[in-house]
């Protein structure tokens, strides 16, 4: 059986991350893709776990032999959802999840129409900004350009197929999971993964 592909988009501060890890833990089946980057690593941040962190010139390259489902540059830095790795996961049965911006998000609709979109919004830019500055680890300015730019990703929230507002922690984990519970018991997925059980009960 193959796997689904999921979108998650966001602005930054929005809870995304934290969101995803969580259902990571929570589902079984299910992995996080994870991304090449041209940024430096951030404190308690693990090459090959958090993001792979490579240079300009050797994420370049990649572009050139076509080797992103998506990739965009973000504050100054590249970053680039490998396609191979996508495609060899969902091969094995295996959901994927992928936390990518409307730009990665629109690219990857393009070339794999069947991927499930799901958006995450703050319940107030205020919030969006409380949580921002709690995060401790951007200054004044890197804050004040990702709230400029959050307005911009926010307005895409129609794109996609979902829209989850993270307000409560716990019912938007509780909202993102049922999505996929949901897919997972489509007519599809469900009659190639029981089809002996059909088999039988229809003889």
């Amino acid at each position: 059986m193959t796997g689904t592909l999921y979108i998650v988009s966001a602005p930054s501060g929005a809870g995304k991350t934290s969101l995803v890890r969580q259902l990571i833990g929570q589902v079984s089946d299910l992995v996080l893709s994870v991304s090449h980057t041209t940024r430096e690593n951030r404190n308690g941040e693990s090459d090959g776990i958090d993001y792979h962190f490579i240079s300009t010139g050797a994420f370049v390259e990649m572009i050139n032999n076509a080797e992103f489902l998506e990739h965009a540059q973000v504050f100054g830095h590249y970053y680039g959802t490998s396609e191979a790795w996508v495609k060899n996961q969902l091969k094995t049965g295996l959901d994927v999840i992928l936390e990518i911006d409307w730009q990665g998000a629109t690219q990857v609709r393009r070339l794999m129409p069947e991927a499930c979109s799901i958006f995450i919004l703050p319940p107030s830019r205020a919030i969006l900004e409380e949580r921002l500055r709690n995060r401790g680890r951007d200054s004044d300015e890197v804050i004040a350009q990702r709230l400029a730019e959050a307005k911009e990703e926010m307005s895409h929230y129609s794109e996609a197929n979902y829209l989850i507002i993270n307000d409560d922690f716990d019912a938007a984990l509780a909202q993102l999971k049922s999505v996929l519970m949901a897919n997972r018991t489509k007519i599809g997925p469900q009659a190639e993964s029981h089809s002996k059980i059909i088999s039988e009960l229809l003889s």
